[in-house]
């Protein structure tokens, strides 16, 4: 029965060959994959995920949604929600993805 900790799915099982010819299961964490934009799905720049990554101040950006959503859909977040505060637009004309950012903007 493998350990406590090993029986969750965090830890990747590695089938291995020893050189004695013996079969055996070797554990190893999984590697994490790359923050993307929230809105557009694509990688997020400037964002250190490496095993020197110390606390997640100095991993994301320390704009506003720095670590959520690209520079260019954070710039066009901004745009939409000061046409809506302005009166230029309604939140009903607004995509799905950028709606719930562009409130949390408005009530910022």
């Amino acid at each position: 029965m493998p350990k406590p900790m090993h029986r969750s799915r965090s830890f990747r099982r590695l089938n291995r060959v020893t050189r004695s010819g013996k079969h055996v299961l070797h554990y190893e964490r999984k590697k994490a994959s790359m923050p993307h934009c929230a809105i557009c799905r694509t990688e997020l720049n400037g964002i250190n995920i490496g095993p020197n990554a110390k606390g997640r101040s100095r991993r994301s950006n320390s704009r506003i949604f720095g670590g959520v959503l690209c520079a260019s859909c954070t710039a066009e977040v901004v745009k939409l929600a000061s046409r809506i505060e302005n009166g230029e637009m309604r939140v009903n004309d607004i995509g799905t993805r950028q709606k719930a950012f562009v409130l949390q903007m408005i009530a910022h």
